[in-house]
């Protein structure tokens, strides 16, 4: 008994540490994990499926346009490799497209077999899921960490439609379960110091294993990183005149933080530490933040409704703004920006105005713009399908 509470006090300064003064420090598990529960409940399945059998739109297209996809296949043949290399911008790219995209397509099938209860998706995401957890062992090179996150952030998605729903039966459910505890999560539970996107999907991958693999630890570690970073990645007027830091990275002057938030010296409400990186690598960090959000609704603690609403609620809106071609003031990373937010907007824009009622006008231009969503080929797929104007 001592030895437990031993534990359980060293793991409450571990997450106070990890967290900003502004967030409590609390479990995040649920006592009982929700199933299918790693971004898309059950529910949330079930108004899909009756939408696209309906024909209603824009499920139906958006479903048209996941069938019509390479990743929905049938003839796929899955690449897996014990090691997957892959370096800055993914060079060398050893394994490493190849990985991201057999995830994908795991997910992909499980949401074709859902829909349409043709056993052949989900036979075919079982042998993707299979070819994997038979042979990889490691993730290497300087971009590994998020590699893992990225893969590791689709697998479980997979996994949990096709545990949890699939009437025939997956022999090789625990093998897979032991690659994402050994070769997954090692590699993303601890995060990242790197650019904000990183660790925002590193942590949602922990977050997604710890949900399959129904892990209240690592879980509860991965929630206390994901609502520090947060804070860390969208300023807020509120945060005073410096954006939050991560205390790991030791950002302790002002010149610091400017150069970490890409030499940009003036905060305004909705920017991220990567606006004046690019918009592409901002949307990664965004869709993340949505991603891990709706999980931690559906197990139950919907943040919604806290400052990590709050963020992502100003952050899809001053970057749709952009997006859709608003001029750039001087002030805002010299006047200038680089485009492609991505397929990004979906779960945050149904969560905040959908669900919250919140009016989000550029966010809901962007979003019908843009359907139906597809996938950036690394971590983000079908979200008008499976999030647009969902209520469940």
């Amino acid at each position: 008994m001592r030895r437990t509470a031993f534990l359980v006090t060293v793991t409450a300064l571990v997450l106070g540490a990890l967290l900003p003064s502004n967030v409590p420090c609390a479990q995040a598990a649920p006592a009982t994990f929700v199933h299918p529960g790693v971004t898309v409940s059950g529910a949330q399945l079930d108004f899909v499926r009756d939408k696209v059998d309906s024909g209603a739109q824009p499920w139906n297209g958006a479903f048209e346009q996941l069938l019509a996809s390479k990743y929905a296949g049938l003839s796929r043949t899955p690449r897996p490799r014990a090691v997957v290399e892959c370096g800055s911008y993914s060079n060398p790219n050893n394994g490493c497209t190849d990985e991201r995209e057999d995830a994908i397509a795991a997910y992909t099938d499980a949401l074709a077999w859902y829909v349409t209860r043709d056993e052949r998706y989900a036979k075919k995401a079982i042998e993707l899921m299979d070819a994997w957890s038979a042979v990889l062992e490691d993730h290497t090179n300087s971009n590994a960490p998020l590699q893992a996150g990225w893969a590791g952030s689709s697998w479980p998605r997979a996994a949990e439609i096709i545990k949890y729903t699939y009437t025939g039966t997956w022999s090789g459910s625990g093998r897979f379960a032991t690659m994402l505890r050994d070769v997954y999560l090692p590699e993303v539970i601890n995060g990242s110091n790197s650019n904000g996107n990183w660790e925002l999907s590193m942590t949602e991958a922990a977050i997604g294993i710890s949900v399959f693999l129904e892990d209240r630890t690592s879980y509860d570690k991965a929630m206390a990183r994901f609502r520090a970073r947060t804070a860390a990645y969208v300023y807020l007027a509120s945060d005073g005149e410096l954006p939050k830091t991560v205390p790991s990275q030791n950002l302790n002057t002002r010149d610091k933080i400017v150069a970490y938030w890409q030499g940009q010296d003036t905060f305004v409400t909705g920017l991220t530490q990567e606006t004046c990186r690019d918009l592409a690598h901002t949307g990664y960090g965004i869709s993340a933040i949505s991603h891990v959000a709706e999980t931690s609704r559906i197990q139950g603690q919907d943040l919604y409704g806290t400052d990590v609403g709050e963020r992502l609620r100003q952050a899809l809106g001053l970057q749709a703004k952009y997006q859709l071609g608003a001029a750039v003031p001087g002030e805002l990373c010299g006047g200038s920006l680089n485009l492609g937010l991505g397929p990004v907007t979906e779960v945050g824009y149904n969560a905040l105005h959908n669900r919250l009622g919140i009016a989000m006008t550029n966010t809901r231009t962007l979003t019908l713009q843009n359907r139906p969503a597809g996938s950036n080929n690394l971590f983000v797929a079908w979200e008008t399908l499976t999030h647009g104007d969902n209520p469940a």
